[in-house]
């Protein structure tokens, strides 16, 4: 038998994939992987610089190329960039592993990004006009793609760990 799923962390920016994945990995005892610094790994350079330079396309293309090998060789917890599960290709290499959506709120979720320019995507004239949209337009697809949702405002990380460890372990006994 191979190797057991990478159990994979996603959602929108500031819903605590930094933060609650390695708490995850840790509670689990398997090891933490981060997309976006296998990308930066990979590109030598930061990911606003990937997008200023090269484009959204050209990032999207490398993070759907760094996402499907950690999904092949990765057997601990993965968490994805915010706008990854937009690519069809990394949809169809989801199904088969747990994916915990982590859900939060729209106040709570531009409180945590605080707008930042470092965010390639909410960079502009109304960051949070670009936020909302952003998080209306990516709902439906996180669902789609999910197969754990918890949703992460009002909650601390240690919080958000304990619900999905729950609902990891109602999941494996169905």
């Amino acid at each position: 038998m191979g190797q057991p799923p990478c159990i994979v962390i996603a959602g929108p920016p500031g819903s605590g994939k930094s933060t609650v994945g390695p708490l995850l990995a840790q509670r689990l005892g398997v090891p933490f992987r981060d997309s976006d610094d296998d990308i930066v790994a990979r590109a030598g350079r930061p990911i606003a610089e990937i997008f200023a330079d090269d484009g959204e396309p050209a990032f999207r293309a490398l993070e759907e190329e760094v996402i499907a090998e950690a999904l092949a060789e990765h057997d601990g917890v993965l968490s994805v960039g915010g706008g990854a599960v937009l690519a069809e290709g990394t949809q169809k290499r989801l199904v088969g592993h747990p994916v915990v959506f982590l859900n939060v709120g729209f106040a709570a979720g531009v409180q945590r990004v605080g707008l930042s320019t470092a965010r390639p995507l909410l960079a502009g004239v109304n960051p949070r006009a670009t936020y909302r949209s952003l998080l209306e337009a990516r709902l439906p697809v996180y669902r789609s793609v999910a197969t754990i949702e918890v949703s992460t405002d009002d909650r601390t990380p240690a919080e958000i760990v304990d619900a999905i460890a729950r609902e990891l372990a109602l999941e494996e006994t169905q």
